[in-house]
């Protein structure tokens, strides 16, 4: 019993394995050689001269995958789309989305915080109060009428960039 299941499985195996044997092209060659080949003859070859052609399941089981360039792809089917890859494309579009909102807010949240700056600025400035600055050297200097007419241009030139208006 178990000598008769040890040859069948052998059996089967063999079969399974010989499948691939089976696809094989014959065909006589331009200088009259038979040619044996598990790819089809060379397009030179004329009919006449393809002698064995595996059969059509065989040929299915065993042809490699097409290759198929992009300028002659078929047009992508949009049903056909897996829809795990969509959820993810759909994700990163949304977190792309998110930062660019985010940093945004941060920008106009920046531009906000130097718009009051530089009107509070003006608003000392153009008060006529008395004012003071650090120079290069550490020492402190009193702003005179030219000082005060740089400073507050420089103010209504951010104030302009970041208000939008003076």
């Amino acid at each position: 019993m178990r000598c008769r299941l040890a040859v069948l499985t052998l059996a089967l195996v063999g079969a399974a394995l010989a499948g691939p044997a089976v696809a094989q092209w014959k065909w006589r060659a331009a200088n009259g050689q038979i040619q044996y080949s598990d790819l089809p003859p060379p397009p030179g070859v004329a009919e006449k001269d393809i002698l064995q052609r595996p059969t059509a399941a065989t040929l299915r089981a065993n042809a490699p995958a097409p290759v198929v360039s992009a300028a002659s792809a078929p047009p992508l089917n949009p049903k056909a789309v897996d829809p795990e890859l969509e959820a993810k494309r759909k994700k990163a579009d949304q977190d792309e989305a998110a930062k660019a909102k985010a940093e945004e807010q941060r920008v106009a949240a920046a531009k906000a915080e130097n718009c009051r700056r530089a009107r509070e600025q003006m608003r000392a400035l153009d008060s006529g109060m008395r004012m003071a600055r650090v120079n290069e050297k550490g020492e402190r200097e009193v702003l005179d009428d030219k000082m005060r007419a740089d400073e507050m241009k420089r103010a209504r030139d951010v104030a302009a960039a970041d208000c939008g208006k003076p």
